[in-house]
């Protein structure tokens, strides 16, 4: 691989314009795909196959007018009165605007709606005054009727005893006539009686079925007796827009016409916010934060390399890595779905890892020239050694990045793939485009003064004391307390994702949610669909009977504030309902409801089980964070042991390993432990804009986990590959400790300052999604870098001595040798630097071992990393 870096590297020097214009040709072709066949980008994060998935799509076989995706538009006065005549017309217009936009189902007037709800409750108090008094005639209407049959049995039995009478006096046949006159007219009157009692027989059966009925229908409204659209005050009110759609799919041109209709409504003493389904959009790739990120970057280069043309080239071959593979990934979106965080994510790191990888071959030409090596051949040489590093480095991220596919998440496999794609990018132009531009400026990459003194360098002094023992053990002791303390705060980390109130306090969605949490309840942000699927149709009562029977056992479980029916599918085996919580999406009792809703399944009834299901937004993240908790242990075996195995075959060691895995293992959890602080604690909140602390970002430990190994084994490798060689070279254990610290720390500092720098612009991004990232970005490489890397992985290294660098003989006979460095490209293309083989602490001359090739140079670079093999 040297060779073919160094062949590469020299081609490119020779053919600058040839290089550098396929780049621009390159870009220029991801930005024509990119503008031909790029799709709409998602801010939803979802996962396939989650409990919520599965109810939301019979939902939208089912209940086709409740499906497609809705937002929320709150209407607020400003002063706090109550909305006049005049704007809820205004506001009624708006809605009616928006619900003609193509690609709109519907709106949701608040004022017509929330009259129907009041009118309900006037119809069933109407109602019950109703079958009240129909029950009072009724009553009085039977006792008539009761003293009517009275009086009849008393003529009747007058009229026997008559007859009875007239026969004993034989007188009957005479009688006989009146008798059944008289007989006649009481038959009479006894079916009139029969007929009046049937009716009020009848009445009574029509009331209590009423009865019945309407009590049904108020126990249904008693559940939905907290829902309002506007607050009790009359001060706000919140219109719905249903979209034909579902939220993924919703154009952002659709978000951003309706987005635009209500910021240009105009309606004089009224605040209209639209909601975070509906405003929260792509973040900007590029704001304030970043760019300040770039210009701290651009002056530790210019500090580290001295030139602004130095300072410059790696800046500008992370921005022509960044173009290329962020347009390039882009020109997918219409194929694969993207979420809105994965072009950011693959900016990040294609800006953070471009700089660097492109700084390191920088640095070594700029030392070669130093040492007098001719312009192209110095090139070769550090794109062969350096270069060679950068590659097998860069591998190491992009590995680790790709494993993201592992955990079966579709949008994060796809933001692996993204970000390793900017990664693999960020090497091609650091190994082709570098060079090419380093052929181009010359002998300017070097200050006048250093030019002047080409080839009179001299090598810096080389370490010849270890670290006091003492003095380690304090370090790694100390060190290990600080960032367990540091990770503390992780034992209680909770997962979610970003709601309106994680957005800017400027930002319509944060004043549509606080708006709607203290006017209406912080339920009403986060409303829950739940479908019951009924053992059998049924219809008229018995359906009334079930949905009031499901609502009463939806409504006992704690944290419920309203249970509104939605209604029956078209084959009455289905009905469906809105649950609104007492908590917000993001709060634990609003979890905790999701869970004991879908544990009530199944409810039993006299005719079978009914089986439930809950869907909504607070479901939907509930889910995503639940499976995203559930594959993190998986994932982070899995990126261990790869760790293991790297670094076994890098370092030919096993206790090495081991000690760089363990303070992987430290810094990703102090990095969890300031999250979690930060962000859902609110400690610090002033000096990070944590306005309303809330759950960790749920895929953010995946993304930390795969991001932060990849780095973290950069700069193992940069600082524990000098002490293998030292080692190698018959340097004594601690010493070479030292040595290795000297050779790999300067560039290491400033790699890690610089990504520190790129990784912090992100955290003041405008993107509740994008903060978080930055910062655990930031952090994570602040604590490995400068914690793990540089004082505690030296310090165990001292502690152990010779045993850090125990292998068994069988397994050095199976593991590869892997020249990371180029030693082996060095021996066949000497340079003037090349001294004679360096001594040990007493000051003797050391004897090359196994084919190593001893040198004193590599301490004078200040960034060499050799072969690790001795």
């Amino acid at each position: 691989m040297a060779g073919l870096l160094y062949r590469l590297g020299r081609l490119s020097a020779r053919r600058h314009w040839t290089v550098i214009v396929s780049w621009a040709l390159i870009i220029a072709l991801a930005g024509v795909g990119y503008g031909l066949f790029h799709g709409a980008i998602s801010s939803a994060i979802t996962i396939p196959g989650t409990a919520t998935s599965k109810v939301t799509d019979e939902l939208a076989t089912k209940f086709p007018k409740a499906s497609g995706g809705s937002g929320s538009i709150v209407f607020a006065t400003t002063d706090g009165s109550a909305l006049s005549d005049g704007q809820k017309s205004d506001v009624t217009a708006l809605l009616g605007k928006i619900g003609r936009f193509a690609g709109v189902k519907a709106t949701t007037d608040p004022f017509t709606t929330q009259a129907k709800l009041d009118a309900q409750k006037q119809q069933i108090t109407d109602g019950r005054a109703k079958i009240t008094a129909g029950e009072q005639q009724l009553s009085a209407s039977q006792s008539q009727l009761d003293a009517g049959k009275a009086h009849l049995a008393t003529a009747q039995q007058q009229l026997t005893s008559a007859e009875a009478q007239a026969g004993a006096a034989g007188k009957a046949p005479a009688a006989a006539a009146q008798f059944a006159q008289q007989q006649a007219v009481l038959d009479a009157q006894t079916a009139a009686l029969t007929t009046n009692q049937q009716k009020i027989d009848a009445g009574k059966a029509t009331l209590a079925e009423q009865k019945t009925k309407l009590g049904l229908g108020a126990e249904l409204a008693g559940l939905a007796k907290n829902i309002r659209l506007v607050s009790s005050d009359g001060s706000a009110a919140v219109g719905t827009v249903q979209f034909t759609k579902s939220t993924n799919s919703i154009s952002p041109q659709l978000k951003d016409r309706v987005v635009s209709a209500a910021a240009d409504a105009g309606i004089s003493g009224v605040k209209v916010s639209v909601s975070n389904d509906i405003a929260q959009g792509v973040p900007s790739v590029i704001g304030p934060g970043e760019i300040v990120g770039l210009i701290v970057a651009a002056i530790v280069l210019l500090v580290m390399l001295g030139t602004v043309i130095g300072a410059a080239l790696p800046l500008l071959s992370a921005l022509v890595g960044v173009g290329a593979a962020t347009l390039g990934a882009l020109a997918f979106s219409g194929v694969v779905q993207f979420t809105s965080v994965t072009p950011v994510l693959g900016l990040m790191l294609g800006l953070a890892v471009g700089i660097d990888y492109s700084l390191f071959i920088i640095n070594r030409h700029r030392t070669q020239l130093k040492q007098g090596l001719e312009l192209h051949e110095s090139i070769g040489l550090a794109n062969g050694t350096s270069g060679n590093a950068v590659v097998f480095a860069g591998t190491t991220v992009i590995v680790a990045l790709l494993a993201l596919n592992i955990t079966g998440i579709p949008f994060l496999g796809l933001m692996g793939t993204v970000g390793a794609v900017a990664v693999a990018v960020a090497i091609l132009v650091a190994i082709s485009f570098t060079p090419a531009v380093l052929s181009l400026v010359g002998m300017r990459i070097l200050r006048k003064k250093e030019r002047a003194l080409i080839g009179t360098a001299e090598a810096a002094p080389v370490a010849n004391r270890a670290m006091a023992t003492p003095r380690a053990i304090v370090t790694l002791v100390v060190g290990v307390i600080v960032l367990a303390v540091i990770a503390l705060p992780a034992m209680q980390m909770r997962l979610g994702l970003p709601d309106g109130a994680s957005e800017a306090t400027s930002s319509s969605q944060y004043t549509a949610y606080k708006t709607i949490e203290s006017k209406f309840g912080a339920g009403q942000n986060s409303p829950l669909l739940v479908v019951a699927n009924l053992p059998k149709a049924a219809t008229g009562d018995a359906l009334l009977a079930k949905e009031v029977m499901i609502g009463q056992k939806i409504a006992s479980r704690s944290a419920v504030s309203a249970v509104v029916p939605i209604g029956a599918s078209s084959d009455n085996t289905t009905v469906a309902f809105q649950i609104i919580p007492t908590g917000g999406p993001s709060s634990v009792s609003t979890e905790k409801l999701v869970h004991d809703l879908r544990n009530l399944s199944p409810l039993s009834s006299s005719d079978g089980r009914i089986t439930l299901g809950v869907a909504g937004n607070a479901s939907a993240q509930i889910d995503v964070s639940e499976k995203l908790a559930n594959v993190l242990p998986i994932y982070l075996v899995v990126v261990v042991g790869l760790s293991l195995i790297i670094l076994i075959i890098v370092f030919r060691s096993l206790v090495v390993p081991l000690t760089a895995t363990a303070g992987f293992v430290l810094s990703l959890f102090a990095t969890f432990g300031g999250l979690t602080a930060i962000y859902q604690f609110g400690w610090l909140s002033a000096i990070f804009g944590v306005h309303d602390p809330a759950p960790i970002l749920s895929f953010l430990p995946v993304i930390e986990v795969g991001i932060l190994f990849g780095l973290a084994m950069d700069y193992q490798l940069f600082l524990v590959s000098g002490m293998r060689e030292a080692f190698a070279h018959g340097a004594p254990a601690k010493i070479a400790v030292q040595r290795g610290l000297q050779v790999g720390r300067p560039v290491v500092t400033a790699a890690a300052i610089i990504m520190i720098a790129v990784f912090s612009g992100f955290i003041f991004s405008d993107s509740s999604t994008i903060r978080p990232i930055g910062f655990g970005l930031a952090f994570g490489v602040l604590v490995d870098a400068f914690i793990v890397r540089m004082l505690l992985i030296p310090s165990a290294m001292h502690l152990l001595g010779r045993a850090a660098w125990w292998f068994p003989k069988w397994l050095d006979r199976i593991v590869p040798d892997v020249d990371v460095e180029g030693a082996s490209l060095e021996r066949t293309h000497p340079h003037p630097g090349a001294v004679a083989p360096s001594a040990d602490a007493g000051g003797s001359p050391v004897p090359e071992q196994s084919g190593a090739v001893t040198r004193t140079d590599e301490v004078a670079v200040g960034h060499r990393h050799p072969a690790h093999r001795a």
